[in-house]
């Protein structure tokens, strides 16, 4: 018997996710251990949920958005999901194995053993985000299911078509004591993040995260945080310009921006930066003849963020920086659509509003070094990103990029793709966050890692003077130990 999604009730004194929480709690002790099956069993039926219905789904996204090109809903959040669903679904039994590890010598010579083994925590609340409604919930959750977790998603009420729909698939499919929803506003992300959870998953922004992680640790709850950043481009001076701006053109243009990784600030040898600009421009064009009414384009997802992306384009022009539009010009149908070209701020004040910030939108800065150094410089002068692109053939000048910078994960000679190996971790660092989920990494996040000491059948502490009342001989030994 499934029931209905939950959404907050003022009336109701224990909020929805604490009623959940308590339920999946209480069902996860009386389980006890969730075998392999019963992890495989559980992230089928989430890939069989959104196969089933993925035209609704993408259909829903296409209504949140006012015109999101069905065919990157399907690619990103839909196929991503299933994609790295189907990874834990089919790794999981080999990740949860016990690995042995050495004991403690010298009982080791006495048939004393140890172990590691992987546990799951128990209950996990995973927030998702706006810009990727279903990657954000699913992509962690497969990772939470993959070490035998149960979990309480929260979609983003900015996407509320999504957001219900999804709650009433997962009514249908799972047992609310297994997997559910809450759905609500800013109120209800608060009291959900405030839940004694036995671990939390937020996707959004940096601010949001410091709000996340502060309500988390009044109950000591361990947090995977997804954020962002101003991810940069280094373009060194053996990439091809060509290559370059339609590897960026392409990768800025999916959901027009609105991505974690979305490249935000691209550093260019100033002696190549008009070539760049018009690479980018012509290769724009190409991709997108036109932008009111085409439906490839990607509207900004509401007014709000619409108008937050063009006062950052009006507050870089008003101080002076040079703004270049690559594809066609913005018309007022293309900005009643919310649908506008990629433009590009060359050189912005550093006090600019889209210096500052991420812009997560059709806006890009574009930079100028004389040296790689100073870009490499001024990126490690800001907060660490969740990603990084590099682009050049000079393997010692990549080396020196991956050396001397630290971001949550880096593409060479592409842009966003790290973000698609299935088998690898993928997360932030610093300001851009936190943990992990994806392959075994994630599996670990999520996993207890329990140490287990077995000592042999015969204890020979008392004949070796290793138990009160000690003797000379043991602190002998002691002081044999102290080896350099």
């Amino acid at each position: 018997m499934k029931t209905q999604p939950l959404a907050a009730s003022s009336a109701d004194p224990i909020s929805p996710a604490r009623r959940l929480l308590e339920a999946q709690r209480q069902a996860f002790r009386r389980e006890g251990p969730v075998d392999a099956s019963q992890r495989r069993a559980r992230l089928q039926r989430v890939i069989d949920m959104l196969v089933t219905h993925s035209d609704a789904l993408c259909a829903a996204m296409r209504e949140d958005f006012g015109g999101r090109p069905e065919l990157f809903s399907l690619m990103n959040d839909v196929l991503g999901s299933i994609g790295t669903l189907k990874a834990a679904r089919d790794h999981c039994e080999g990740w949860m194995a016990e690995q042995s590890r050495a004991s403690v010598a010298p009982f080791d010579q006495l048939g004393a053993t140890a172990w590691v083994r992987y546990q799951p925590k128990g209950v996990v609340g995973i927030i998702g985000t706006w810009n990727a409604p279903l990657y954000t919930l699913f992509a962690p959750l497969a990772s939470v299911f993959a070490a035998g977790n149960r979990a309480v998603l929260k979609p983003s009420e900015v996407d509320p078509r999504t957001a219900e729909l999804v709650a009433r698939l997962v009514a249908e499919s799972f047992d609310p004591e297994e997997l559910t929803v809450v759905t609500g506003g800013p109120d209800v992300a608060a009291d959900f993040s405030a839940q004694p959870w036995d671990h939390i998953v937020f996707t959004g922004s940096t601010a949001v995260g410091r709000k996340i992680m502060q309500a988390a640790a009044a109950n000591l709850v361990p947090v995977t945080l997804e954020l962002g950043g101003k991810s940069p481009v280094l373009v060194g001076a053996s990439a091809s310009i060509e290559d370059v701006a339609e590897r960026i053109a392409v990768g800025k243009a999916q959901n027009s921006g609105q991505l974690c990784i979305s490249p935000d600030t691209v550093w260019v040898d100033g002696s190549r930066a008009e070539a760049l600009i018009a690479a980018l421009q012509t290769v724009y064009a190409r991709l997108y003849p036109s932008i009111a009414g085409n439906a490839d384009v990607t509207p900004v997802v509401n007014g709000g963020h619409f108008a937050r992306v063009e006062s950052y384009v009006a507050d870089a022009g008003k101080r002076g920086a040079r703004v270049v539009v690559a594809g066609a010009e913005p018309d007022a149908d293309g900005k009643a659509q919310r649908r506008m070209p990629l433009r590009i701020v060359v050189d912005p004040p550093a006090d600019s509003e889209i210096a500052q910030h991420e812009i997560f939108g059709p806006a890009m800065v574009l930079r100028t070094y004389r040296e790689i150094d100073e870009a490499i410089d001024a990126i490690n002068a800001g907060e660490r990103p969740l990603a990084l692109y590099y682009f050049g053939n000079d393997q010692a000048e990549q080396d020196m990029v991956l050396d001397r910078t630290l971001s949550g994960g880096v593409s060479i000679n592409d842009v966003l793709m790290h973000a698609a190996l299935e088998d690898a971790p993928f997360g932030g660092i610093g300001a851009s966050g936190m943990g992990h989920y994806h392959g075994y990494e994630g599996f670990l996040e999520f996993s207890h890692t329990r140490s287990v000491y077995k000592a042999g059948s015969h204890d020979p502490r008392r004949e070796w003077g290793m138990l009160p009342p000690y003797n000379e001989q043991f602190m002998q030994m002691l002081r044999a130990a102290l080896t350099p």
